[in-house]
């Protein structure tokens, strides 16, 4: 399928075009369609969480993007210099 944008826009963009199709076959044309729009946006939600909280990514060492954003920024706090001398 061809890309959103036209290069060099801002919707050309791989990994939102990735992370786009990742979600329409895990949530959208496996588990819809729904009735309302209100279950269509609590299934975007807990999806979204899921992705986030749950679900292990092998790209990032198999934890979760909270868990590996969580460590990135903890190192970064513990690694900083202090500024004392």
């Amino acid at each position: 399928m061809p890309s959103v944008g036209t290069v060099p826009d801002s919707y050309d963009n791989a990994t939102a075009e990735a992370l786009n199709g990742t979600f329409k076959a895990e949530l959208i044309h496996r588990c819809g369609p729904w009735r309302t729009r209100a279950q269509t946006e609590i299934a975007i939600y807990e999806w979204i969480s899921w992705y986030n909280h749950a679900r292990i990514h092998t790209s990032i060492g198999d934890v979760p993007p909270v868990e590996y954003e969580h460590t990135y920024y903890s190192l970064l706090t513990t690694l900083a210099p202090t500024g004392a001398r």
